[in-house]
């Protein structure tokens, strides 16, 4: 060690690198090599060079999943930045029995997905509560798991609610940095707590938005659970519901599971999800300048 003090930060890192190397980088390169063959499930498949690109952009199947995975982005990421904010203030002050609440709202995030989506599913079902409260109310039930639009929608829901613990806790990491000096100061000025808000929270927290967003936004187009569990493995009726994730479930398992085509599929997820993370810290960078 003393003799090859250059190699021994090597040594140290050399048992991460090979679990990085062998569960990370090699499933990623061998995903990219089987994007150019047609090998299946048992075939290893021949080179087709971008034969699986070109039959994807062709595919009416590969468009309705890019669409419903771009509007769960749309859908989800703006209410994962603003709302876990809100409820990170709320959860700030420092008040008798908030720690009960604070445990409250985090534990949907503890909880397993496939528990929280069957919950969802039995409280949207046509004879659920959500329905039977509604027909109560003489509103009429709500085909929420039938209608393709609100079937999305309802998985939307999910994704939200599961996630406000997780980035509320983000935001107050974030809220307990910002001087309360400057609340003060703002209060002397007359400025109300809508524009403290404004003025003095918001650009203090500026940079946790960003992340958040970004956060929010790459799991949100990678959304596989909640809308397998909601809508089904079709994807709801005519497969309407199904989001790009869920096509490559479709299209690579079972026997006779197309790899060389799914693996293409993963790629231009990987590639469109690294462009939405790409955009966000542009827009970050420009704001900053």
């Amino acid at each position: 060690m003393r003799t090859h003090r250059s190699a021994s930060p090597w040594l140290f890192l050399a048992p991460g690198l090979l679990v990085v190397a062998a569960f990370s980088l090699y499933p990623f390169l061998s995903t990219v090599a089987h994007s150019f063959t047609d090998a299946r499930t048992l075939t290893e498949g021949r080179f087709t060079g971008g034969a699986n690109y070109r039959e994807l952009i062709q595919d009416a199947m590969f468009w309705t999943g890019l669409r419903n995975s771009v509007l769960y982005v749309l859908g989800v990421v703006p209410l994962l930045v603003v709302l876990p904010l809100l409820l990170a203030m709320l959860v700030q002050r420092q008040i008798p029995g908030i720690t009960f609440f604070r445990a409250a709202f985090y534990t949907p995030v503890v909880a397993s997905v496939v528990v929280v989506g069957l919950i969802w599913v039995w409280l949207l079902d046509d004879r659920g509560l959500i329905n039977a409260l509604l027909d109560g109310l003489g509103f009429g039930r709500a085909g929420f798991l039938s209608d393709p639009w609100l079937l999305l929608f309802s998985a939307m829901t999910v994704t939200v609610w599961k996630g406000l613990g997780y980035y509320m806790i983000i935001y107050l990491a974030a809220l307990a940095n910002v001087p309360r000096e400057l609340h003060e100061a703002c209060a002397v000025d007359g400025a109300g707590a809508v524009r403290r808000f404004l003025t003095v929270t918001v650009p203090a927290v500026r940079p946790t938005m960003v992340l958040v967003a970004a956060l929010s936004a790459v799991n949100a187009f990678k959304v596989f659970s909640e809308v397998y569990l909601m809508a089904g493995p079709t994807g709801g009726p005519g497969g309407e519901d199904t989001t790009l994730v869920m096509l490559v479930q479709q299209v690579g398992t079972g026997l006779s599971g197309r790899v060389g085509y799914a693996s293409a599929l993963s790629v231009v997820v990987f590639v469109i999800t690294l462009g939405l993370m790409l955009l966000v810290l542009r827009a970050n960078r420009r704001e900053d300048a």
